[in-house]
Protein backbone atom coordinates (compact mmCIF):
# COMPACT_ATOMS: atom_id res chain seq x y z
CA UNK A 1 0.00 0.00 0.00
CA UNK A 2 1.15 3.53 -0.74
CA UNK A 3 1.12 4.71 2.87
CA UNK A 4 3.59 1.96 3.78
CA UNK A 5 5.96 3.18 1.09
CA UNK A 6 5.69 6.87 2.07
CA UNK A 7 6.52 6.03 5.68
CA UNK A 8 9.46 3.95 4.45
CA UNK A 9 10.81 6.75 2.23
CA UNK A 10 10.66 9.33 5.04
CA UNK A 11 12.40 6.99 7.47
CA UNK A 12 15.05 6.08 4.89
CA UNK A 13 15.80 9.77 4.25
CA UNK A 14 16.22 10.35 7.98
CA UNK A 15 18.66 7.46 8.21
CA UNK A 16 20.75 8.06 5.08
CA UNK A 17 20.27 11.85 4.66
CA UNK A 18 20.72 11.63 0.86
CA UNK A 19 19.55 8.87 -1.51
CA UNK A 20 18.86 8.54 -5.22
CA UNK A 21 15.54 7.83 -6.92
CA UNK A 22 16.88 4.56 -8.42
CA UNK A 23 17.92 3.44 -4.94
CA UNK A 24 14.42 4.08 -3.57
CA UNK A 25 12.78 2.46 -6.60
CA UNK A 26 14.82 -0.71 -6.09
CA UNK A 27 14.33 -0.69 -2.30
CA UNK A 28 10.55 -0.44 -2.53
CA UNK A 29 10.21 -2.39 -5.79
CA UNK A 30 8.38 0.30 -7.77
CA UNK A 31 9.21 2.47 -10.81
CA UNK A 32 11.16 5.73 -10.68
CA UNK A 33 8.01 7.50 -11.86
CA UNK A 34 6.18 6.17 -8.78
CA UNK A 35 9.00 7.39 -6.51
CA UNK A 36 8.78 10.84 -8.11
CA UNK A 37 5.06 10.98 -7.37
CA UNK A 38 5.74 9.84 -3.80
CA UNK A 39 8.28 12.64 -3.34
CA UNK A 40 5.67 15.16 -4.51
CA UNK A 41 3.12 13.77 -2.05
CA UNK A 42 5.60 13.95 0.83
CA UNK A 43 6.30 17.60 -0.02
CA UNK A 44 2.56 18.33 -0.13
CA UNK A 45 2.32 16.82 3.35
CA UNK A 46 4.67 19.54 4.64
CA UNK A 47 8.06 17.80 4.63
CA UNK A 48 10.30 19.76 2.20
CA UNK A 49 12.49 17.46 0.09
CA UNK A 50 15.22 18.65 -2.22
CA UNK A 51 16.44 16.92 -5.40
CA UNK A 52 19.96 17.71 -6.65
CA UNK A 53 21.55 16.60 -9.92
CA UNK A 54 25.06 15.40 -10.76
CA UNK A 55 27.66 13.45 -8.83
CA UNK A 56 26.74 13.11 -5.20
CA UNK A 57 23.24 14.33 -5.94
CA UNK A 58 20.00 12.75 -4.89
CA UNK A 59 16.98 13.33 -2.68
CA UNK A 60 17.28 14.77 0.81
CA UNK A 61 15.35 16.67 3.44
CA UNK A 62 15.89 20.43 3.16
CA UNK A 63 18.65 21.79 5.39
CA UNK A 64 17.30 23.62 8.39
CA UNK A 65 14.05 21.67 8.45
CA UNK A 66 13.90 19.97 11.83
CA UNK A 67 12.24 16.66 12.56
CA UNK A 68 12.45 14.90 15.89
CA UNK A 69 15.59 12.76 15.56
CA UNK A 70 14.14 10.03 13.36
CA UNK A 71 10.71 11.36 12.28
CA UNK A 72 9.20 8.63 14.46
CA UNK A 73 10.21 7.57 17.94
CA UNK A 74 10.72 3.89 18.67
CA UNK A 75 7.35 3.78 20.41
CA UNK A 76 5.66 5.41 17.42
CA UNK A 77 7.29 2.97 15.02
CA UNK A 78 6.17 0.05 17.18
CA UNK A 79 2.60 1.36 17.01
CA UNK A 80 2.84 1.83 13.22
CA UNK A 81 4.30 -1.63 12.59
CA UNK A 82 1.77 -3.26 14.91
CA UNK A 83 -1.03 -1.58 12.99
CA UNK A 84 0.39 -2.50 9.60
CA UNK A 85 0.96 -6.11 10.60
CA UNK A 86 -2.59 -6.33 11.92
CA UNK A 87 -3.79 -5.40 8.42
CA UNK A 88 -1.55 -8.17 7.06
CA UNK A 89 -3.60 -10.63 9.12
CA UNK A 90 -6.53 -10.05 6.74
CA UNK A 91 -4.49 -9.73 3.56
CA UNK A 92 -2.89 -12.18 1.17
CA UNK A 93 0.17 -9.89 1.05
CA UNK A 94 2.66 -9.03 3.79
CA UNK A 95 3.12 -5.32 3.12
CA UNK A 96 3.53 -4.36 6.75
CA UNK A 97 6.07 -7.11 7.38
CA UNK A 98 8.01 -6.15 4.24
CA UNK A 99 8.14 -2.50 5.27
CA UNK A 100 9.35 -3.40 8.75
CA UNK A 101 12.10 -5.53 7.22
CA UNK A 102 13.15 -2.83 4.72
CA UNK A 103 13.46 0.07 7.14
CA UNK A 104 14.13 -1.82 10.34
CA UNK A 105 17.83 -2.51 9.75
CA UNK A 106 18.99 0.52 11.67
CA UNK A 107 19.31 0.23 15.47
CA UNK A 108 17.28 3.43 15.66
CA UNK A 109 14.21 1.65 14.30
CA UNK A 110 14.56 -1.84 15.71
CA UNK A 111 11.19 -2.65 17.26
CA UNK A 112 10.40 -5.34 19.76
CA UNK A 113 6.92 -6.30 18.61
CA UNK A 114 5.39 -7.04 22.00
CA UNK A 115 1.87 -6.97 20.59
CA UNK A 116 0.20 -9.25 18.04
CA UNK A 117 -3.20 -8.39 16.55
CA UNK A 118 -5.04 -10.95 14.42
CA UNK A 119 -8.07 -9.35 12.78
CA UNK A 120 -9.03 -12.49 10.86
CA UNK A 121 -9.45 -15.21 13.50
CA UNK A 122 -10.44 -18.42 11.67
CA UNK A 123 -11.59 -16.65 8.51
CA UNK A 124 -8.44 -15.21 6.93
CA UNK A 125 -8.70 -16.73 3.45
CA UNK A 126 -12.32 -15.73 3.04
CA UNK A 127 -11.96 -12.27 4.62
CA UNK A 128 -8.77 -11.40 2.78
CA UNK A 129 -10.36 -12.05 -0.61
CA UNK A 130 -13.46 -10.05 0.25
CA UNK A 131 -11.48 -7.12 1.68
CA UNK A 132 -9.23 -6.97 -1.37
CA UNK A 133 -12.26 -6.86 -3.68
CA UNK A 134 -13.90 -4.16 -1.58
CA UNK A 135 -10.70 -2.09 -1.47
CA UNK A 136 -10.35 -2.34 -5.26
CA UNK A 137 -13.99 -1.37 -5.75
CA UNK A 138 -13.62 1.69 -3.50
CA UNK A 139 -10.47 2.82 -5.30
CA UNK A 140 -12.13 2.52 -8.74
CA UNK A 141 -15.57 3.78 -7.61
CA UNK A 142 -17.18 0.55 -8.76
CA UNK A 143 -20.39 -0.91 -7.33
CA UNK A 144 -20.26 -4.33 -5.71
CA UNK A 145 -22.94 -7.02 -5.78
CA UNK A 146 -23.44 -9.89 -3.36
CA UNK A 147 -25.93 -12.30 -1.82
CA UNK A 148 -26.73 -11.32 1.77
CA UNK A 149 -28.13 -13.58 4.50
CA UNK A 150 -29.88 -12.08 7.52
CA UNK A 151 -32.65 -12.71 10.04
CA UNK A 152 -35.48 -11.95 7.60
CA UNK A 153 -34.09 -14.19 4.87
CA UNK A 154 -31.69 -13.46 2.03
CA UNK A 155 -31.45 -10.94 -0.78
CA UNK A 156 -29.24 -9.77 -3.62
CA UNK A 157 -27.61 -6.41 -2.91
CA UNK A 158 -25.98 -3.74 -5.06
CA UNK A 159 -24.08 -1.07 -3.13
CA UNK A 160 -21.61 1.75 -3.61
CA UNK A 161 -18.84 0.77 -1.15
CA UNK A 162 -17.36 3.51 1.03
CA UNK A 163 -15.47 1.84 3.88
CA UNK A 164 -14.29 -1.51 5.16
CA UNK A 165 -15.04 -1.38 8.89
CA UNK A 166 -13.76 -3.53 11.77
CA UNK A 167 -16.18 -3.14 14.68
CA UNK A 168 -17.87 -5.29 17.32
CA UNK A 169 -15.12 -7.91 16.73
CA UNK A 170 -16.15 -8.41 13.11
CA UNK A 171 -15.68 -7.00 9.59
CA UNK A 172 -18.30 -5.03 7.68
CA UNK A 173 -18.61 -3.12 4.42
CA UNK A 174 -20.26 0.28 4.73
CA UNK A 175 -21.82 1.79 1.65
CA UNK A 176 -24.82 3.26 -0.13
CA UNK A 177 -27.48 0.64 -0.87
CA UNK A 178 -29.11 1.22 -4.24
CA UNK A 179 -32.28 -0.66 -3.22
CA UNK A 180 -32.76 1.13 0.12
CA UNK A 181 -31.41 4.48 -1.13
CA UNK A 182 -29.52 4.88 2.13
CA UNK A 183 -26.18 4.05 3.78
CA UNK A 184 -25.99 0.58 5.30
CA UNK A 185 -23.54 -1.80 7.04
CA UNK A 186 -23.18 -5.42 5.89
CA UNK A 187 -21.29 -8.10 7.82
CA UNK A 188 -18.73 -9.77 5.55
CA UNK A 189 -19.35 -13.26 6.93
CA UNK A 190 -22.99 -12.97 5.90
CA UNK A 191 -22.35 -11.92 2.31
CA UNK A 192 -21.34 -14.30 -0.47
CA UNK A 193 -20.84 -14.35 -4.24
CA UNK A 194 -19.17 -10.95 -3.89
CA UNK A 195 -18.15 -9.38 -7.18
CA UNK A 196 -17.16 -6.02 -8.61
CA UNK A 197 -19.64 -4.85 -11.24
CA UNK A 198 -19.09 -2.74 -14.35
CA UNK A 199 -21.32 -0.06 -12.85
CA UNK A 200 -19.45 2.99 -11.57
CA UNK A 201 -20.58 5.72 -9.18
CA UNK A 202 -19.62 9.20 -8.07
CA UNK A 203 -18.55 9.12 -4.39
CA UNK A 204 -21.24 10.56 -2.14
CA UNK A 205 -20.77 12.83 0.83
CA UNK A 206 -21.41 10.71 3.92
CA UNK A 207 -23.53 12.43 6.60
CA UNK A 208 -21.62 12.50 9.90
CA UNK A 209 -24.40 10.72 11.79
CA UNK A 210 -24.16 7.75 9.41
CA UNK A 211 -20.58 7.04 10.52
CA UNK A 212 -21.51 6.93 14.21
CA UNK A 213 -21.99 3.20 13.90
CA UNK A 214 -24.21 1.71 16.55
CA UNK A 215 -25.45 5.06 17.87
CA UNK A 216 -29.02 3.92 17.19
CA UNK A 217 -28.58 0.97 19.55
CA UNK A 218 -29.90 1.63 23.04
CA UNK A 219 -30.09 -0.60 26.12
CA UNK A 220 -33.60 0.32 27.23
CA UNK A 221 -35.05 -3.19 27.58
CA UNK A 222 -34.21 -4.06 31.19
CA UNK A 223 -34.16 -7.72 32.28
CA UNK A 224 -33.47 -9.13 35.74
CA UNK A 225 -31.99 -12.63 36.05
CA UNK A 226 -29.98 -14.93 38.30
CA UNK A 227 -27.07 -17.09 37.08
CA UNK A 228 -25.30 -20.18 38.36
CA UNK A 229 -21.88 -19.18 39.82
CA UNK A 230 -20.13 -21.49 37.33
CA UNK A 231 -20.81 -18.98 34.50
CA UNK A 232 -19.38 -15.99 36.37
CA UNK A 233 -16.46 -15.83 33.92
CA UNK A 234 -18.89 -15.19 31.05
CA UNK A 235 -20.58 -12.34 32.91
CA UNK A 236 -17.21 -10.79 33.73
CA UNK A 237 -16.07 -11.20 30.11
CA UNK A 238 -19.10 -9.31 28.85
CA UNK A 239 -19.71 -6.67 31.53
CA UNK A 240 -16.82 -6.68 34.01
CA UNK A 241 -16.28 -8.00 37.58
CA UNK A 242 -18.78 -5.61 39.21
CA UNK A 243 -21.73 -6.45 36.96
CA UNK A 244 -23.57 -8.74 39.39
CA UNK A 245 -24.66 -9.07 43.02
CA UNK A 246 -23.98 -12.35 44.81
CA UNK A 247 -27.06 -13.64 46.60
CA UNK A 248 -27.17 -15.66 49.84
CA UNK A 249 -27.70 -18.89 47.86
CA UNK A 250 -24.57 -18.12 45.81
CA UNK A 251 -26.38 -17.28 42.59
CA UNK A 252 -25.44 -14.11 40.72
CA UNK A 253 -28.14 -11.46 40.29
CA UNK A 254 -28.01 -9.05 37.32
CA UNK A 255 -30.24 -6.31 36.02
CA UNK A 256 -29.06 -5.31 32.53
CA UNK A 257 -30.38 -3.44 29.55
CA UNK A 258 -30.66 -5.00 26.09
CA UNK A 259 -31.29 -3.42 22.70
CA UNK A 260 -34.21 -5.68 21.80
CA UNK A 261 -36.23 -8.55 23.23
CA UNK A 262 -34.74 -10.78 20.55
CA UNK A 263 -31.19 -9.93 21.60
CA UNK A 264 -32.03 -10.62 25.24
CA UNK A 265 -33.68 -13.95 24.38
CA UNK A 266 -30.65 -15.09 22.38
CA UNK A 267 -28.34 -14.13 25.26
CA UNK A 268 -30.27 -16.02 27.95
CA UNK A 269 -30.87 -19.12 25.84
CA UNK A 270 -27.11 -19.39 25.44
CA UNK A 271 -26.83 -20.22 29.16
CA UNK A 272 -29.26 -23.15 29.11
CA UNK A 273 -30.11 -24.25 32.64
CA UNK A 274 -27.47 -21.92 34.14
CA UNK A 275 -29.79 -18.88 34.18
CA UNK A 276 -33.30 -18.01 35.32
CA UNK A 277 -35.04 -14.89 34.02
CA UNK A 278 -37.03 -13.13 36.76
CA UNK A 279 -38.64 -10.16 35.02
CA UNK A 280 -40.24 -8.64 33.06
CA UNK A 281 -42.99 -11.23 32.73
CA UNK A 282 -42.90 -10.83 28.95
CA UNK A 283 -39.33 -12.14 28.83
CA UNK A 284 -40.17 -14.99 31.20
CA UNK A 285 -42.96 -16.04 28.80
CA UNK A 286 -40.65 -15.78 25.80
CA UNK A 287 -38.12 -18.03 27.55
CA UNK A 288 -40.81 -20.60 28.37
CA UNK A 289 -42.04 -20.63 24.77
CA UNK A 290 -38.51 -21.04 23.40
CA UNK A 291 -37.68 -23.85 25.85
CA UNK A 292 -40.99 -25.63 25.13
CA UNK A 293 -40.24 -25.44 21.41
CA UNK A 294 -36.75 -26.86 21.99
CA UNK A 295 -38.18 -29.68 24.12
CA UNK A 296 -40.69 -30.49 21.35
CA UNK A 297 -37.80 -31.11 18.95
CA UNK A 298 -36.72 -34.09 21.06
CA UNK A 299 -40.13 -35.46 22.06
Amino acid sequence: MKIYRLIGIITTLQQKKNVTAPYLAEKFQVSRRTINRDIEDICKAGIPLVTTQGAGGGISIMDGFSLDTTVFTKQELEAIFTGLKSIDSVSHSASGENLARKIGKSPAVQVSGHMLIDLASHYKDDLASKLELIKSAIETSSCIAFRYYYEKGEADKLIEPCLAVFKWSDWYVFGFCRQRQDFRMYKLRRLWNLQITQEHFSPREIPEEKTRFGSHMTDDYIVAAVYDPCVKYRLVEEYGPDCFTRQEDGRLYTEWGFTTKEQALEWFLGFGIRVKVLEPGEMVDLMKEALDAARALYS
